[in-house]
């Protein structure tokens, strides 16, 4: 299909938009090679009969806004109509017909369905290691409870309308949660995010553990869920560090002291993982899953986590 000509700025609007845009997407604007995203999303221009459609590459930076700004696709479409700054990011001028919402959807459903995320993950992290960011120190292991908003809450022993959402308690907290789990492997020192993997909420912490290891930092670090003697045996073989923290047991119900100091160690240098989690719900308003399904979750923290790194590209390296 022919594609629309956008981002034609007035010098009126060039000049509006360096006063009132958003600094941290002007920095990501220029600190991103955007070349190497749309090369990826090259696939996606169809030929076909019809009005000319959006860029790709247009509608990914978007749902990138989508992720930062914890927004629905119908709040999507107003801000990109209504903000200078998210129409200058993502290549529109305000005379620029705006993608609406079930544009959007659609166009999020297609990278989802043709496994483009994972690749277009994969691009954004070939470039914060081009721009040695990723420091490889050591990989900090954590996983956090995210409720789906998709389907109304049901009991445990009631039909749901998502099927692969999942029950699980809240830590130190009452009660439980219904939907899924987001499992990262957070680069030690930068806070850059490597690996992102989703769940269902019920699904073990260490399950889906050896999938988030890179295998090229210096060291893994994890709270107690994510010992195993196996795991820190093949750490070893590797040259990783295993840095995971001891729990009692039957056996031993108390913890040498050994032991319990380096747990102590071990929770203070993984202890910045935490700002993960604290910036996806408190800063990108991220307050639940939005999407019916497994697939489609995995799709919108995978949004997420490239929009989080973009956050601290821009921190790490201001332009």
């Amino acid at each position: 299909m022919s594609v629309k000509r956008t981002g034609q700025l007035g010098f009126g609007e060039v000049g509006l938009a360096r006063r009132s845009g958003s600094a941290a997407l002007e920095r990501v604007s220029v600190l991103v090679d955007w070349a190497g995203f749309e090369r990826t999303l090259a696939g996606l221009r169809e030929a076909g009969p019809g009005r000319p459609g959006y860029r790709p590459l247009l509608l990914f930076k978007a749902l990138l806004l989508q992720a930062w700004y914890g927004l629905s696709d119908a709040e999507l479409e107003f801000r990109l109509g209504d903000s200078l700054a998210f129409g200058r990011f993502v290549g529109l001028s305000l005379e620029d017909e705006v993608p609406d919402h079930t544009t959007l959807c659609r166009f999020r459903n297609r990278l989802v369905r043709d496994r483009l995320l994972e690749r277009l993950f994969a691009e954004l992290d070939d470039q914060l290691e081009g721009a040695g960011l990723v420091l490889k120190q050591g990989t900090m292991l954590d996983a956090t409870l995210i409720e789906t908003q998709a389907a109304g809450r049901r009991g445990p022993g009631e039909a749901r309308v998502d099927p692969d959402a999942a029950y699980a308690r809240r830590s130190g907290k009452p009660g439980s949660t219904h939907g899924y789990k987001a499992h990262v492997g957070v680069d030690q020192g930068s806070g850059l995010i490597r690996s992102i993997l989703t769940t269902p909420a019920n699904v073990n912490d260490t399950v889906p553990a050896d999938a988030l290891i890179r295998g090229d930092e210096k060291a893994v670090l994890g709270d107690a869920a994510y010992h195993t003697h196996a795991r820190q045996a093949a750490l070893k073989v590797q040259g990783v560090k295993p840095r995971l923290m001891r729990r009692p047991n039957k056996h031993h119900p108390t913890l040498p002291p050994r032991l319990a100091r380096l747990n102590r160690l071990i929770a203070r240098r993984r202890a910045a993982v935490e700002t993960t989690f604290a910036t996806w719900k408190r800063r990108m308003g991220l307050n639940g899953i939005r999407y019916i399904g497994l697939t489609k979750a995995s799709g919108q923290m995978l949004m997420v986590a490239m929009a989080f790194n973009l956050r601290r590209w821009a921190a790490l390296q201001p332009v």
